[in-house]
């Protein structure tokens, strides 16, 4: 589960689990693995929404 950290500086980040990378990277292949060049996987990923659950 993502967490929002909040620093110092009133700058917000988000520290990801592993599971949250693992998943990102899976939804990556899949697009990567049906497209054959650089500019079809950037304009199929442009098109995608990713989320990353939210935890307060």
């Amino acid at each position: 589960m993502a967490t929002i950290v909040e620093n110092l500086h009133g700058r917000r980040i988000i520290r990801v689990s592993t599971d949250d990378i693992i998943s990102l990277i899976k939804e990556y292949q899949s697009v990567a693995c049906e497209s054959e060049t650089y500019g079809e996987i950037r304009e199929k990923l442009d098109q995608k929404d990713f989320y990353i659950p939210e935890d307060l």
